[in-house]
């Protein structure tokens, strides 16, 4: 090719003979599925401590062995690995709610946060719901407040309509010579202040009233004329005050600013702040809400685009102290939230505030559903009410002030004051259960079949199902998946009936023996003979839990202590946590019938503990791939290479392509050597298996040939006795 200089000069180019690199993979990440009290469903969700693990998916259970679960899940995090979790669905699943109109709903399912944003956020059958599945949401009380009113104003009458006093109706109050601070000066105000009536109440007995009131502008008489001024209610003035200044009359929306001069007057009995008489409504407690913030206002963005009345205020309270145990604790404070739809934080730009996104993304509890100034909710005592005036005394219509609306011009209607309790939240049954379905486990363990999208180095199995059938149909589903990944290792306990509360070791033996039989014969599988005792501090008993979840561990515990070719049994390396006793610690004649049957022992030893006494892959047949060390070694070196030829794709197929590829691979497989997780090992990548038909196919070939390490089985000790006049060279026959 010529060169692209088109007159004298040095062109400097490069080119780079390092492209690839052979990582160490050391992910140590384990995956279960399972019936969990809280969480999302059929989610995967990262946990990396028992905390999160708490805090996402909730305590171990009693019912239904439950706890087998949770227990497995947290057994594998002791060893230092990170846990992919997914909480299996139901048919029976519902989220705690507060319904439109009725209590709650019984038709309402929200498994995940983009099952949410796609089929819920604008669901009308409930109002707020809580975040997942379950019965841990019911009793929990959703309080919300927004700028309803500004004053409450007290009259002496019984007959609100008498008095002209009308939902979006006005209201005036004269005020004469009010001083009206400025910028460095004062001025003397003449005129009246508007409002708009949101609220009416009416006590018979005690013969008065009460109005609550929006403040909206004042409007100051000149000569025969008027200029109006809108205004924000601000505590303690008098200009934005009703009743700190003239009496008060009620006007119709007709049209006009209509002077009160000629209609009648009512002199205020009482005038109090409205936000401040407001609680929470708890049934246990009584907390103000100005004890947790300001009024809710208008926020910046929107008054920006000339709306107004957006702000709204959320709690999250545990009234009945069901989740944590104390009766009235708030949960969560969400404030200064909008009901704009495209509202975005002045403090915390970008970050959205309309209510219903936020909730989304910041709660830990609830999601909110039905738009309340949609229309009214008899059952929550709901009404959307116009906020302000269109023209004149004209009320803005409801519609016009829907939440969810953009921002510019919209002044958004207000509720007031609305707590809801959630309730109809259920479990995986009706009756508080804990067990899931099979076809459901299996539902959830499929989300991890895409090693494109999901790594994982181990899936558990936890514990068994119903059935002896239905374990194996479970462990089978678990091999398949790794089979298919190639790039992990599903570990396979036994039925826990088998075994617990069996107590003929015998018996114990043919069963597992039965059980472990049919199962599908993999490298990729790892069996043993497990169920361990160990204390349950949550709910104060010793339970027998699964032992699989402890394989998967220690294979993540040899990884961080040694390498992962080095195998995960014995007593340096196969000591479990957490176990007391086990349910079935076979004998050594024992032992040799499981072996043989791919059954990798747990045994008791004193002195040394609970250890794993076995190394075998699933595998049915001789092979250097039956080792757990051998399978693990080319597990890491063929996602290691793999990793390392992607960077192979596109490029040219000669030798100097092969050559790179051969730099890379063959230090790091000296390494893994130096390391003693190979004995020996070769790459050919050259002409040989790169021929003309292989480079026209558009095809890049190596092959790997390796000579894995192999772990100890079997060690024979042999003591001779001899004379104490014979040479040990004559006994051995070498010198």
């Amino acid at each position: 090719m010529a060169t692209p200089q088109l007159s004298p000069g040095v062109l400097v180019r490069e080119v780079d003979l390092t492209v690839g690199r052979a990582d160490n993979v050391l992910d140590n990440i384990g995956a279960i599925a399972g019936p969990f009290e809280i969480g999302p469903v059929d989610e995967i969700t990262n946990i990396t401590t028992e905390q999160e693990l708490i805090s996402t998916f909730g305590k171990p259970i009693s019912t239904d062995t439950q706890y087998e679960y949770w227990m497995s899940a947290s057994n594998f995090l002791s060893y230092g690995g990170v846990l992919k979790v997914v909480r299996t669905g139901d048919a029976n699943h519902n989220n705690a709610n507060a319904g439109v109109g009725i209590a709650s709903t019984t038709s309402l399912v929200i498994n995940n946060y983009d099952d949410y944003t796609q089929n819920h956020k604008t669901d009308n059958t409930f109002t707020y719901g809580a975040k997942n599945p379950g019965s841990w949401g019911n009793n929990l009380k959703v309080c919300t407040i927004d700028d309803f009113a500004d004053q409450t104003v007290g009259i002496s009458t019984t007959s609100l309509v008498g008095a002209g006093a009308t939902i979006g109706f006005g209201v005036t109050a004269t005020l004469n010579g009010v001083t009206i601070p400025g910028s460095g000066t004062t001025s003397t105000f003449n005129g009246f202040l508007k409002g708009i009536i949101v609220g009416l109440r009416t006590d018979s007995t005690g013969s008065s009233s009460e109005v609550d009131v929006r403040v909206v502008s004042r409007v100051e008489t000149v000569g025969g004329g008027s200029t109006e001024t809108k205004i924000d209610y601000q505590e303690g003035t008098s200009f934005a005050a009703f009743g700190t200044g003239g009496p008060i009359h009620f006007v119709d929306n007709s049209g006009g600013l209509v002077t009160p001069t000629t209609d009648t007057f009512y002199t205020p009995a009482t005038a109090v702040d409205w936000y401040d008489q407001q609680t929470l409504g708890l049934t246990n407690a009584t907390t103000f809400w100005k004890s947790l913030a300001p009024r809710p206002t208008t926020n910046v963005y929107v008054s920006d685009r000339q709306g107004k009345n957006d702000g709204i205020h959320v709690a999250v309270v545990d009234d009945d102290g069901g989740i944590t145990g104390i009766k009235g604790n708030i949960l969560e404070t969400h404030l200064g939230l909008s009901k704009a739809q495209d509202a975005i934080s002045n403090v915390n730009a970008p970050e959205r505030i309309f209510y219903k996104d936020y909730l989304a993304d910041n709660s830990a509890n609830i999601y909110a559903g039905f738009n309340p100034s949609s229309a009214a909710d008899t059952f929550h005592s709901t009404s959307p009410r116009a906020s302000g005036f269109a023209t004149d005394f004209s009320a803005v219509t409801t519609a016009d002030g829907l939440w969810g609306l953009d921002a510019q011009g919209v002044t958004f209607s207000v509720v007031g004051n609305v707590n809801y309790t959630l309730g109809g939240g259920v479990d995986y049954s009706a009756t508080g259960g804990m067990k899931a379905e099979l076809s459901n486990l299996i539902t959830s363990y499929n989300l991890f079949n895409n090693k494109d999208e999901t790594e994982v180095d181990y899936i558990i199995m936890g514990p068994g199902c119903e059935t002896v059938s239905q374990s194996q149909a479970k462990a089978n589903q678990l091999i398949a998946i790794a089979n298919e990944r190639k790039d992990c290792v599903a570990v396979v306990g036994p039925h826990r009936t088998d075994l617990v509360g069996e107590t003929n070791t015998t018996t114990q033996t043919n069963n597992l023996i039965n059980y472990f039989s049919p199962l599908t014969s993999s490298s990729y599988a790892v069996f043993d003979s497990g169920y361990k005792y160990q204390y349950d501090r949550f709910n104060n008993e010793f339970r027998y839990v699964p032992a699989n979840a402890d394989v998967a561990g220690l294979m993540c515990r040899t990884n961080l202590i040694a390498y992962p070719w080095f195998s995960p049994a014995g007593q340096q390396r196969g000591v479990i946590n957490n176990a007391v006793k086990l349910a079935y610690n076979p004998t050594k004649a024992q032992r040799d019938r499981l072996y043989p049957a791919r059954i990798n022992s747990f045994i008791t030893t004193p002195g040394i503990g609970t250890l794993l006494f076995g190394d075998k892959t699933a595998l049915g047949y001789a092979s250097a791939f039956d080792r757990i060390n051998v399978r693990r070694l080319f597990l890491t070196i063929e996602q290691a290479l793999e990793r390392a030829a992607q960077a192979q794709l596109f490029e040219l197929n000669d030798e100097l392509t092969r050559a790179n590829f051969r730099n890379i691979v063959e230090p790091y497989l000296r390494d893994i050597q130096a390391k003693r997780g190979l004995f020996g090992f070769l790459v050919v990548c050259d002409a040989t298996n790169n021929t003309p038909d292989v480079i026209d196919n558009n095809e890049f070939r190596a092959d790997i040939f390796l000579k894995p390490a192999k772990s100890i089985n079997y060690v024979t000790l042999t003591f001779v006795a001899t004379r104490t006049g014979v040479s040990f060279e004559e006994v051995v026959g070498r010198v």
